[in-house]
């Protein structure tokens, strides 16, 4: 973990601490299932399939998660927001993984789990604190695994060597002089990925009524999701994308 001025922000996580001496329940829901079982043709008024196959779902995560004790299922029902968002990705991640692994298929021992959480940021500073925490931490780590394994495969250095010679604050010299870039220049501002959503339209209404406000989220359904590798730490970022903040649909500037 990296040390700057921005970690300040984890102050505040809060724990969700449940009640002693109590069932606890953990409840599962499928998101759209309505849709997603007429697209795949489920058999009315029960298809014995999907129910089995939700079985087997249950059944191994009971197995990998020993302390559970019973597991009952029923309907599709919707759940929370950290629920849904960590099964949504977990679902697409699994489904794309062939695309960029297409040698290696996941194995049933080994399979990709996601935990997740919600914290609550009460401004928009201490979002953008977040924001930037989380890519000067990555750029951070990302500077000291390019250094370490530049020193171990094209180097030719042990990995105690490697980590001993990186706790004398050498990092950026060592990498240069292994491989001929620019860390401060190459790397500053780099992240895996930050998606930020585009669209051509703008409204100005602050109130909107609900036909408004319907037809704002069919602008934001159709708007393009863009991956940029960007620094997001200056305003520069915030001030050309105002509707991320805002909420309001929009575009990037002319430059």
């Amino acid at each position: 973990m990296a040390n700057s001025k921005y970690e300040y922000v984890k102050a505040f996580e809060r724990d969700d601490v449940l009640l002693p001496n109590t069932w606890i329940v953990v409840r599962i829901d499928g998101r759209g299932f309505h849709k997603f079982s007429s697209q795949y043709q489920f058999r009315k008024p029960n298809d014995v399939r999907a129910l089995n196959l939700m079985n087997v779902a249950a059944k191994a995560v009971m197995r990998d998660l020993s302390d559970l004790i019973i597991a009952y299922g029923v309907s599709d029902e919707f759940s929370k927001l950290v629920s849904t968002v960590v099964s949504t990705f977990t679902a697409h991640y699994v489904h794309a993984w062939p695309e960029f692994f297409p040698s290696m298929p996941l194995e049933l021992g080994s399979l990709p789990t996601f935990d997740g959480r919600a914290v609550e940021y009460p401004s928009v500073q201490n979002l953008r604190d977040y924001m930037s925490w989380r890519q000067v931490d990555c750029h951070i780590n990302n500077l000291y695994n390019t250094t370490f394994w530049s020193m171990v495969l094209l180097g030719g250095v042990s990995n105690t060597a490697a980590e001993y010679e990186l706790k004398a604050g050498l990092l950026p010299r060592i990498l240069f002089e292994l491989q001929p870039i620019d860390p401060q220049g190459n790397q500053q501002g780099k992240t895996p990925g930050d998606g930020e959503k585009d669209d051509e339209a703008s409204e100005e209404q602050l109130e909107l009524s609900k036909t408004q406000r319907e037809k704002r989220r069919k602008l934001q359904r159709k708007a393009d999701i863009a991956i940029a590798h960007v620094d997001i730490i200056k305003d520069e970022f915030w001030e050309q994308r105002p509707w991320i903040l805002s909420n309001r649909p929009g575009k990037l500037p002319e430059i």
